[in-house]
């Protein structure tokens, strides 16, 4: 059975299969390619997209092993908000996924609004630091000065 994900084909070793009138799919890549986030809750698999959460209980034994977990197709996807839609003719498994919206620019700006104006603040004046004043008796000098020989 081939899955496809927004028209284009999902590529997986462990393929999907129906059984008993569902379509069961492997948790890992199908569900995790459309989920944000996943952890589990002790032996619940909670799958999270944007702002729907799914639970889905797995056997422990499969808890380490992701893509050999499967489970039901349909109420998994659509509880994270994909249409799901199933062609038994050509064992086909339709996942679409909505479009993000779009991020609009902001518009240009215009200085025909009135604009705050602007708050009078205090801020001193910069003062340099005060040369020092020496009053006292002068000091012999540290270093040594280079001896010099006249030519």
């Amino acid at each position: 059975m081939t899955v496809l994900l927004d028209g284009r084909p999902l590529a997986a070793y462990a393929r999907a299969y129906v059984a008993a009138g569902r379509v069961f799919v492997p948790v890992d890549p199908v569900l995790t390619r459309i989920a944000d986030r996943f952890w589990f809750e002790g032996d619940t698999l909670v799958i999270e997209r944007g702002t729907r959460r799914v639970r889905v209980r797995l056997a422990p034994s499969y808890q380490s092993a992701l893509g050999a977990a499967y489970v039901a197709a349909g109420p998994a996807l659509r509880g994270l908000g994909a249409v799901v839609r199933y062609d038994s003719a050509a064992r086909r498994l339709d996942v679409g996924l909505p479009r993000a919206t779009q991020v609009a620019s902001p518009t240009p700006f215009s200085p025909a609004p009135p604009a705050a104006v602007p708050n009078a603040v205090f801020t001193p004046a910069v003062q340099g630091t005060p040369r020092p004043l020496w009053t006292g008796s002068p000091l012999p000098r540290r270093t040594p000065l280079p001896l010099s020989t006249p030519r």
